[in-house]
């Protein structure tokens, strides 16, 4: 196996640091307050309650700093090396997502041991074949040989084709260039990785960061269809699970629908939790209605398939992604692993 240890995935949680400092801002004027026009025991009782919260406010601040750091560190790894993601897919046709994505987790955004030492990004260990430098890592095993690179951009070249010259791998090759959750879910059964959950980490941190925008081709952050011309189609309307629905075709996208079904395209993305430029694979579910907030009867649990998110389970049963973390117990960090079983309602 070639597998390096992957680091947790940087998930944006946005104004928490902001809502913290406020909070803390808000305590000690609310003290100084106390003490101008209260009695030295109500001064006290205030302060010490107040103190409390201010413990938890720090806790906040750690917790929100930590995010923030977590977010800037993949961001500034996305836009170091996306450009060269964007040259590997026009040169081996891996799409730049699935690359990207690889590199943010294997080498923890640039800041793993290996990266660091070695310039290794995608945990590639040394194979008989590897005539290159070394570096022992503990892996799997303890003092595994990884491949050592005199530069980032070796290490990046030595991933598109150690993927692009073995046969194992040569099927995902033949998947569209922006079907990302082909990739990931034929990269874990073609076993680059050991880790049960790998495919759904990748598909998590596409959709995390919108790495997805970058398999267009173009190192561009939005793309706007307004101006376009875009032809009218014929959806089949579904209903299931009480709520109306149409499948994505080829090539389709929230503007086509919204344009042929009469709706604003802000508005079906809201109904879909996805962001801007989310792209859609023919099949897709696109509901044209609120979601609910638990799963219709008899959907009671479901167990997590490999390259599955939150969000793809939350479409399959029509139920809103936030109501699918509170009934489990989870947080935003939480990937779910094949096998884990999941409350509906």
């Amino acid at each position: 196996m070639h597998r390096a240890p992957i680091s947790s995935i940087g998930i944006i949680v946005p104004h928490t640091f902001d809502a913290c400092v406020v909070m803390i801002a808000f305590v000690f004027s609310f003290i100084y307050l106390s003490g101008k026009i209260g009695s030295k025991r109500t001064v006290m009782r205030l302060s010490l309650h107040f103190l409390g919260i201010l413990l938890l406010s720090l806790v906040c601040l750690s917790a929100g700093a930590e995010s923030q750091r977590k977010l800037t560190s993949y961001q500034k790894y996305i836009s170091k090396y996306s450009d060269l993601a964007i040259q590997h897919q026009k040169k081996y046709r891996i799409p730049a997502s699935i690359t990207l994505a690889q590199g943010l987790l294997e080498s923890g955004a640039g800041q793993s041991d290996l990266a660091r030492r070695s310039n290794n990004h995608f945990g590639i260990k040394c194979h008989s074949d590897w005539r290159g430098g070394r570096v022992y890592h503990d892996d799997d095993l303890r003092g595994e040989c990884f491949r050592k690179y005199k530069r980032v951009e070796d290490s990046y070249d030595d991933h598109s084709r150690f993927l692009a010259e073995r046969s194992r791998y040569e099927r995902l090759f033949k998947l569209n260039i922006k079907d990302y959750k082909g990739w990931a879910k034929g990269l874990q059964k073609c076993g680059y990785a050991t880790d049960r959950a790998y495919a759904n980490k990748l598909i998590k941190v596409i959709e995390d960061y919108e790495l997805y925008r970058f398999d267009s081709g173009k190192r561009k952050k939005k793309t706007s269809t307004k101006k376009q011309n875009l032809p009218v189609f014929n959806y089949q309307v579904y209903r299931t699970h009480g709520l109306i629905y149409v499948y994505a075709k080829d090539n389709d996208s929230f503007d086509q629908i919204a344009r042929s079904m009469g709706f604003k395209a802000k508005q079906l993305m809201k109904f879909n939790e996805v962001p801007e430029d989310f792209p859609l694979q023919a099949g897709d579910i696109v509901y044209l209605e609120k979601k609910k907030k638990k799963a219709d009867k008899p959907n009671y649990d479901h167990v997590v398939q490999v390259g599955e998110s939150m969000h793809s389970i939350a479409q399959m049963y029509g139920i809103q992604i936030k109501s699918l973390y509170k009934m489990n117990k989870k947080d935003k960090d939480y990937i779910p692993e094949e096998g884990d079983v999941l409350k509906l309602r």
